[in-house]
């Protein structure tokens, strides 16, 4: 039972990959009785809508629609601020009047904690990938701060920072690690997770929704083997990639394989379809993955935690930005083989998936990484702490 209710704020950003990681908390905090409202595109009306929430349309600027990210790192940061200086208004518009109890946020929206800190509100950051460690500074963002264009980004944050009602002024500190942080990842995709300050974040895995796997999905009877075949929901215009896939696993005996190729791809590129594949735009994907022998992914950190939840032995074929990192620690987990689109071959995939479901050393790696994922505490986990804050 709920302490008491509250007016609970979530404010996110527009990708689907930030919003589904958190989607079931959201769902478990309305159904404790608490009011949530939750800052967000329209755009993403639906997922946010069918937990209960109250959707409160903030429209952003981020280039999520057609995946148009700049590939300079600094004009990517540049991006998030942006949005950030135009969203702080019209969070004030409806907040200011209504302040949340708490405001929960995710990583990209910086205006979210612009906001708290200028209502003087607990704030709880929702991370849907890894977290800063100690060392971070040093390892990855003094190399951002060398970039060119760097200074002028940093001056245009801190200009805004002086203006927008923030106690935290400084650009480092605004925009580094937060005081308080849910990590909705394993603990094993933490890169450096021993240097991770667990006073301030504190892993509870991937929070699964009942509700996402309501439709759930029938394993063919006669199958003996399920490969499920999944790019995310933003690095889907892969026709050529797909095609490899089915010339790699069109009738291999035994297997039965769930190949989602997204909204940007016409199933008519594909060509002839074998008689084991199934050809979706979407799937089920957790629902799937709790049936599945093997999990060919993007290693996006959401794939990651639901391979990894589900015991899943994973080929990984990053696409972009933190995901080959991802894959990297896969690999190093023992749990996955590694193969770059340049390089993913229907040769290379088929031979990938022999070495990795007879090895039985990948089969007791995965089943070890599953229980641990699962005694983070998920979902429930996550909302007691979130109602801890209440008290």
């Amino acid at each position: 039972m709920a302490r008491r209710r509250a007016h609970i704020a979530m404010v996110g950003i527009p990708a689907v990959s930030h919003v589904l990681p958190s989607i079931a908390i959201i769902r478990e905090l309305v159904a404790r009785g608490h009011r949530v409202t939750y800052a967000n595109d329209p755009a993403v009306a639906d997922l946010i809508t069918a937990t209960g929430a109250d959707l409160l349309p903030c429209p952003s600027q981020l280039p999520v629609a057609d995946n148009d990210w700049p590939d300079d790192p600094i004009a990517a940061m540049e991006l998030f601020l942006d949005d950030a200086i135009q969203a702080l208004p019209r969070l004030r518009a409806a907040y200011d009047h209504d302040p949340a109890d708490v405001y929960l946020y995710d990583i990209g929206a910086y205006a979210a904690r612009a906001l708290a800190e200028s209502q003087g509100r607990p704030l709880l950051q929702l991370s849907p990938t890894f977290v800063a460690w100690d060392g971070y500074d040093q390892d990855v963002a003094a190399h951002l701060r060398r970039l060119p264009g760097a200074d002028a980004y940093r001056a245009k944050f801190a200009r805004w920072l002086a203006d927008c009602g923030a106690s935290t002024t400084d650009v480092d500190a605004f925009s580094g690690p937060p005081a308080r942080a849910l990590a909705l990842i394993p603990r094993a995709m933490q890169p450096h997770a021993d240097r991770v300050d667990t006073d301030a974040v504190t892993f509870v895995g991937p929070c699964l929704d009942a509700e996402a796997n309501a439709d759930g999905w029938v394993r063919p009877a006669d199958a003996e083997n399920v490969l499920l075949i999944s790019l995310g929901s933003a690095y889907t215009r892969q026709p050529e990639f797909y095609r490899r896939c089915l010339a790699a696993y069109g009738d291999l005996p035994g297997w039965h394989v769930v190949l989602q190729i997204g909204k940007y791809t016409d199933p008519r590129e594909l060509g002839d379809i074998p008689a084991n594949f199934e050809v979706h735009s979407w799937v089920p994907q957790r629902a799937i993955l709790e049936q599945a022998d093997a999990f060919v992914t993007h290693a996006g950190m959401g794939g990651c935690g639901e391979g990894l939840l589900a015991g899943v032995p994973m080929i990984a074929v990053p696409q972009a930005a933190e995901q080959f990192t991802n894959a990297d620690r896969l690999v190093h987990l023992g749990v996955a083989r590694r193969i770059d689109t340049a390089q993913a071959t229907p040769e290379a995939l088929r031979a990938a998936l022999n070495d990795l479901v007879t090895d039985a050393e990948v089969a007791h790696r995965s089943a070890r990484l599953r229980a641990d994922a699962r005694a983070e505490g998920g979902t429930r986990r996550a909302a007691d702490l979130i109602e801890d804050m209440l008290a």
